[in-house]
């Protein structure tokens, strides 16, 4: 339980019999508070109220843009992203490529909607953009993505389809090989972890989550790291991270 008094600039939580305060604009005041802010905002179903360039994009703000400043520091050949839904993330990457005059998206999903495709193809950055049908971890659906992707030298890949632990580590089997020294593969929606018990979310999320696939792969995996990148711009000195995808970002280092 947490207890903000906004006339003192306080936070308080009360954790398994302890009680804290802490500065509001502290890094623990912003954390306590944050934490809570993404428990209510997936209650409430904030993330299904974004678009870009006029497509539905179901993703937190606050990572859309992180992964842009990984994406302008890379300039990747290709963004690989697993999950289409609407097509918005996959038009919100290819705008940013477009913007930097490098770089193309490839997409996969086991069902491409026909409206969602029909948009997507109308979409004027549409020749940025490949679609692929398939369920993400079938070997038929992993060969075409390798074949599309090619020998692309820069590749960042995000794991966005379904987030199951089972799912998410065949996803990272497959889909590492892919990723260049330098770069990433994102496992997103590790929040899944930490919302348990809020709305449409099943008990055994506290394990069966993108986290715990990304426990089991590294410790298979010493070529990638756990860490989530560095602010690129940071006067603050008392934000972290307000992310869906906690503990998700795995850089390859060797």
């Amino acid at each position: 339980m947490i207890e903000i008094d906004e006339v003192a600039g306080t936070v308080t939580q009360r954790l398994d019999g302890n009680e804290e305060t802490f500065a509001l604009g502290s890094r623990e005041g912003f954390e306590v508070v944050s934490k809570a802010w993404l428990r209510a905002g997936w209650d409430a179903k904030h993330l299904y109220t974004f678009t870009w360039f006029g497509r539905p994009v179901i993703q937190l703000p606050e990572d859309l843009l992180r992964v842009q400043e990984v994406i302008y520091d890379l300039k990747p050949d290709v963004v690989f992203e697993t999950g289409f839904a609407h097509g918005g993330s996959a038009i919100f990457y290819a705008s940013l490529m477009k913007l930097m005059g490098k770089g193309r998206m490839v997409a996969v999903d086991i069902e491409i909607r026909p409206h969602n495709r029909a948009a997507v193809e109308a979409h004027e950055l549409y020749p940025l953009i490949t679609m692929i049908e398939g369920d993400s971890v079938a070997p038929d659906t992993v060969a075409e993505v390798k074949k599309e992707i090619g020998d692309a030298e820069t590749v960042l890949v995000l794991l966005d389809a379904n987030h199951s632990r089972d799912h998410v580590r065949k996803e990272l089997e497959a889909y590492a090989p892919l990723v260049s020294v330098g770069s990433y593969i994102v496992a997103c929606d590790g929040i899944m972890k930490q919302v348990v018990g809020g709305r449409a979310t099943d008990d055994d999320w506290d394990v069966n989550n993108p986290q715990t696939a990304v426990q089991d792969f590294l410790a298979d995996h010493p070529e990638f790291e756990l860490g989530q990148p560095d602010f690129k711009f940071d006067e603050s000195g008392e934000c972290s991270p307000i992310t869906y995808f906690v503990n998700g970002w795995l850089k390859r280092v060797r």
